[in-house]
């Protein structure tokens, strides 16, 4: 794996069109806006997401985060945005996915895989069931304390993520609590083919530091490089 290869660096929770072109400057591949959430408030609307797609999509990959779980309303909602990637967070079933899958052949589908704990066997059983539906895998981190999957600036236990993908056939991305301290040692340690970050690259008024983004991008594309 190399620097070369494309959609390594995913950053999340873009608040507006002035926090994407940090982001496109500091050097990452992907960014996305989460919306219809479940525990989360959204940081702005689907119509000024699109916005920002229409005027920086030729410098990025823009994607859509959501919890939605009917097809119809996912590809909705990719469509209102301009955008041909999604991250699903939430529970969906077969039925739906097959129809994603189907009528937007063009989408590429990226399935969340929430650590809550040692639950390997249950996350390698979704691995199993939802590989021949979707392009990738995203591991993120349940947080106990508030019922969120997902976006909860918390680690989870590597080695599950470090199993998941060398057990996945499609490529499996690395989230939960990730920053510009620890991004390298966890892509050492579980080798995956990304890694995304929300708060990890924040500073205390909640918008992307440039300090921390530009260290982030350095430090896990030198870590890429060194897999081998």
């Amino acid at each position: 794996m190399t620097t070369g290869q494309k959609d390594l660096l995913h950053a999340a929770g873009i608040i507006d069109a002035a926090e994407a072109q940090l982001l496109i400057d500091c050097g990452f591949d992907c960014l996305g806006f989460p919306l219809v959430l479940d525990h989360h408030a959204e940081d702005l609307t689907a119509t000024e997401a699109a916005a920002i797609v229409g005027a920086l999509s030729g410098q990025a990959r823009f994607f859509l985060i959501t919890y939605l779980s009917r097809a119809a309303d996912i590809a909705a909602l990719c469509s209102e945005l301009g955008v041909k990637m999604v991250q699903l967070h939430g529970d969906i079933a077969l039925d739906q996915l097959e129809e994603l899958r189907t009528g937007r052949a063009n989408l590429r589908i990226i399935k969340s895989l929430i650590v809550r704990g040692d639950d390997f066997e249950g996350l390698a059983q979704q691995v199993i069931r939802f590989a021949p539906l979707v392009d990738a895998f995203i591991t993120d981190t349940f947080d106990s304390a508030t019922g969120a999957s997902g976006a909860t600036g918390k680690t989870h236990d590597w080695e599950i993520s470090r199993k998941l993908v060398a057990l996945s056939s499609k490529p499996v991305i690395l989230a939960g609590g990730l920053n510009p301290d620890n991004v390298g040692e966890a892509i050492a340690q579980v080798r995956p083919a990304g890694v995304d970050v929300h708060s990890g690259i924040e500073g205390p008024d909640g918008r992307k530091s440039r300090q921390a983004a530009t260290r982030f991008v350095a430090v896990a594309r030198d870590a890429f490089t060194r897999l081998v």
